[in-house]
């Protein structure tokens, strides 16, 4: 990048220049030997001679008459090319270099004097201190004052609660003076590498560390420190500035500060009254890895800079009042929140959060809230700011209040409950709140006579909770029960309040009045965005009971059990749940919606049920069918009865009342499927039209396709020492083998089969046909005896097969002595892994790759009744001719575990190793 900016510099220059009269080339030759020898990012200039020269060779360099254009011209090239608005030529002939005096050679009357006009200390309210630095001292200067610093300034500031630096008129100072301001702010140690310097002039780097020790008490690390800056800060300052904000010692505030340089020269250019102006010197920050110079130091708060002392103080107000907040909230936590396990790590964490760049108790809480959900992950727990909004402690909605009259009492249930007969016998129940739980017993009565017993003979139940606001947990009680079978003890759910420090659990009631809907009918539960509060709860513990099926949107997720707390003299309100709703399986549930097992608009939900039912009505058979497919064609009689008993237990228990459709059913199923038999191949997809055996005898190629089909299928290689390499991604059926044999032989394995030793690449290999295993193998062994590979259990046809090696094959065997690695990946499967677990398990072949996927050595595809749904079923297992164990399972444990990537340079290696062994002999 940097080769390319200098020829596009003077092709600037130049090209710039030739709308221009005639010039002199030597300018510009001296002012870029200048740049080569002062500017501070000399990577920038490789190459510029070269460019230089081309240039004037080309005879486009034309003088220029006017020398004050002349030198604006060379500024706009120069800035462009290098992009350094710092970079600028200057025509200058009476130009006087003033040399600054020293600030050493002062005398140390001036020098004191100097200080006290650069330096105003201050004591502010609330023990804030007030320093104002208008030049930043030098090391040896500050070492010549000692005692007047230490005792007037740096003494005096220790003693302050919090301190204001205000460097908003400090133009010049020195750099050696930044590493003691620094170490002011930090501790001894360790010690804090905080700038690096190059000096081009001299090619020399130098680097800027805190000191161990200081004159006077340090400040530290702990009290707060706001740093003003201006547009005029600059240089020395603007170091100081950069480097306390990124150790996130101090907060600056106030405008973006000037963008100065660590060391900028005016240097003539030779035997001419121009002068170039260059950056000989550069600061990097080891912290950030970058720089303020040219860019400047951002504010962390922004202000004019004229309003940046108020704006330090009201900060500071609110930093001061940081740890009273923190208390307060984890007094709130301790006395409140739920999950009393979470509490002491959550306290830990709040005592010691990074709340550095804290600017406003609105960030106040956004840090905090941040720590509420990396530690505890409850979505109920929330901190927010609310401006001019007093928080008043929210509770859980009031139940609805029930009338005492008789009368009254049945106009209220009327209105409250709507109870419908659908077509197909579907009882239809809506209510939109749940009543006061201590009204449970006095409405009872009429609820069974109302609701009840009109819905007693239906064949299915609607739930409609699409308009359900809240109310009463307690009533869950009393609306579950009548969903279970009469005197049939359940635990629904269990709340544990942290106010009352009490846990209760909630049950199937002992009686109840009137007649019971019964477990065995399906229900079916509509809800909306607006199903809240204990409608959601509802929704929810139909769902982890297994009791119905949910159908409609997702509900409004709605926070509840909770109470919201104003943090006092603040406008910071937190929100604690000091409920923990405990489902029957032990899960606690945080109120984050409910999600629908059919998600359907809540207008149209209704609609959906009796499509669901319908699949509903038919779910059963189609779940004994799956196992009784299991059970006929499983290669593992004893596991497909296990199977078969659990997926009917299963569905009696409810557990696929949340399926809806065919394609949740073959998700549930391959599911189930797998967890119960441990078995990953068994598999139950959907699929419109009937799927096409992968078994299919295949089609014979004629005589001009098979060299086709051969360079598609193997891939052969000559390794360095004579190892041969095979790899193919499928193996073949035998008669598809014996038919393109002949040029098999000639085109594949002739050119491998007198390598000293051989590679065989199953990586890609997923399987294809057993048939030409035994054919595979035989070219691995001797012609007598014949080797007993395997054996194979077929279920279908109930027989045990011993496989053993061919007494002839076509061609030259490759013979039992030569080294044989096979390499294997997680994609490794079926027929390839028969092979491969063969030849490992006769100690014929190392094994070098991932362990392979477990597949079937053949399976198959199987519909279940009429419907669209299939099952894979593994029809065969293989078993071992050593041990006589099945491994089908697990597949092939290499010899050598190494990542697929690797397994083939790793084999490499080691046949490089084994073939020099074997010639050393």
């Amino acid at each position: 990048m940097a080769q390319q900016k200098v020829p596009q510099l003077m092709m600037l220059l130049f090209c710039t220049l030739s709308v221009y009269s005639s010039y002199q080339p030597a300018l510009v030759l001296e002012m870029a030997k200048i740049l080569l020898e002062n500017y501070c990012f000399p990577e920038n200039l490789v190459g510029m001679q070269d460019a230089i020269k081309q240039v004037i060779d080309s005879g486009e360099i034309l003088l220029i008459s006017d020398k004050n254009n002349l030198a604006g011209v060379l500024t706009i090239g120069v800035q462009l090319g290098l992009n350094d608005p710092r970079l600028t030529v200057s025509y200058e002939p009476n130009f006087v270099p003033v040399v600054p005096r020293r600030v050493l050679s002062l005398p140390k009357e001036q020098l004191v004097q100097l200080v006290r006009n650069s330096v105003k200390l201050d004591i502010l309210e609330n023990n804030v201190g007030y320093l104002r630095l208008d030049r930043i001292i030098g090391e040896e200067s500050g070492a010549r004052l000692g005692s007047l610093l230490q005792d007037n300034i740096w003494d005096r500031v220790a003693h302050t609660s919090s301190l204001i630096l205000d460097l908003r008129y400090s133009t010049a100072g020195e750099l050696s003076g930044v590493p003691f301001i620094i170490s002011y702010f930090s501790d001894p140690e360790p010690l804090i590498h905080i700038d690096t310097i190059y000096d081009r002039p001299t090619n020399t780097t130098r680097e800027l560390w805190t000191m161990a020790s200081i004159v006077g008490k340090r400040y530290g690390k702990e009290k707060d420190v706001i740093i003003l800056t201006s547009k005029r800060t600059m240089g020395a300052a603007e170091a100081v500035a950069y480097t306390l904000k990124n150790l996130k010692r101090a907060i600056t505030v106030g405008e973006r500060t000037a963008g100065g340089s660590v060391n900028i020269q005016k240097i003539r250019i030779v035997q001419s009254e121009f002068y170039i102006t260059v950056p000989v010197a550069r600061s990097v920050s080891p912290i950030t890895g970058q720089s303020w110079e040219v860019s400047g130091v951002s504010p962390t708060v922004n202000a004019i800079a004229k309003e940046a002392v108020a704006k330090a103080k009201s900060l500071l107000a609110v930093r001061n009042g940081i740890p009273k907040v923190v208390q307060s909230i984890c007094d709130i936590i301790r006395r409140l929140y739920a999950f009393t396990d979470r509490v002491p790590a959550l306290l830990q964490h709040l005592q010691t959060a990074d709340l550095f760049s804290v600017v406003s108790e609105e960030d106040l809480a956004v840090r905090l809230n941040q720590v509420f959900q990396t530690v505890t992950e409850d979505q109920r727990l929330v901190i927010k700011y609310m401006q001019d909004s007093a928080a008043i402690a929210q509770e859980d909605p009031e139940p609805y209040k029930v009338p005492d009259d008789p009368g009254l009492l049945r106009s209220y249930i009327d209105g409250v409950f709507k109870i419908e007969i659908l077509s197909g016998n579907t009882g239809y129940l809506r209510f939109d709140k749940f009543v006061e739980s201590s009204a449970v017993a006095q409405v009872e009565e009429l609820m069974a006579e109302k609701i009840w017993k009109p819905l007693k003979d239906t064949d299915n139940l609607i739930i409609d909770l699409r308009y359900n606001t809240g109310g009463s947990t307690t009533c869950l009680d009393f609306m579950l029960s009548y969903l279970q079978d009469a005197f049939q003890k359940k635990h629904f759910f269990t709340i544990y309040d942290r106010i009352q420090n009490i846990t209760t659990e909630h049950n199937s009631l002992p009686m109840i009045t009137g007649p019971a809907y019964g477990s065995e009918r399906s229900v079916y539960v509509l809800t909306s965005y607006h199903t809240a509060g204990v409608g959601e709860e509802l929704a929810y513990l139909i769902q982890s009971l297994h009791r119905g099926t949910v159908i409609g949107e997702i509900t409004s997720a709605t926070l509840m059990h909770s109470k919201t707390v104003q943090v006092e003299g603040t406008n910071i309100v937190i929100t604690v749940p000091f409920i923990n709703f405990i489902d029957n399986n032990g899960e606690f549930w945080l109120g984050g919606g409910v999600v629908p097992d059919a998600i359907v608009l809540a207008e149209e939900a209704v609609d959906h049920v009796n499509e669901i039912a319908e699949f509903h009505r038919g779910l059963r058979s189609l779940i004994k069918s799956t196992g009784e497919l299991l059970e006929k064609h499983y290669a593992i009689h004893e596991v497909a009865l296990q199977v078969s008993k659990v997926l009917l237990s299963k569905w009696s228990e409810g557990l696929y009342r949340s399926v809806v459709d065919f394609e949740s059913l073959a998700s549930q199923l391959t599911t189930d499927l797998k967890e119960t038999s441990g078995d990953d191949r068994l598999h139950v997809f959907h699929c419109d039209v009937e799927p096409e055996s992968l078994h299919d005898v295949p089609k014979i190629p004629t005589a001009e396709e098979v060299g086709y089909i051969i360079d598609a299928l193997f891939k052969i290689e000559l390794l360095p020492g004579k190892i041969g390499y095979l790899r193919f991604d499928m193996m073949a059926d035998i008669e598809f083998l014996k038919a393109i044999g002949p040029q098999l032989i000639k085109l594949v394995w002739s050119k491998i089969v007198n390598t000293e030793a051989l590679i065989i690449d199953m990586r890609y290999n997923t399987g294809g046909y057993s048939t030409a295993i035994p054919l595979l193998c035989t070219y691995f062994f001797d012609a007598e005896p014949l080797q007993h590979l395997y054996t194979v259990f077929d279920r279908t046809t109930n027989t045990t097969t011993e496989v053993l090696t061919r007494p002839r094959v076509r061609g030259q065997r490759y013979g039992s002595s030569k080294d044989l690695f096979i390499l294997t990946s997680h994609m490794t499967g079926s027929a390839a892994e028969v092979f491969t677990h063969t030849m490992k398990d006769l100690n014929r072949a190392t094994i070098v790759g991932e362990p392979t996927i477990g597949g079937s050595l053949s399976s198959g595809t199987y519909q279940i009744t009429d419907s669209v749904l299939y099952a894979s079923i593994p029809n065969q297992v293989v078993f071992s001719s050593v041990t006589g164990k099945m491994w089908s399972f697990s597949g092939v444990e290499p010899d050598v575990i190494t990542q697929a990537n690797d397994a083939l340079p790793v084999a490499q290696r080691m046949l490089e190793t084994r073939l020099k062994n074997q010639q050393g002999k």
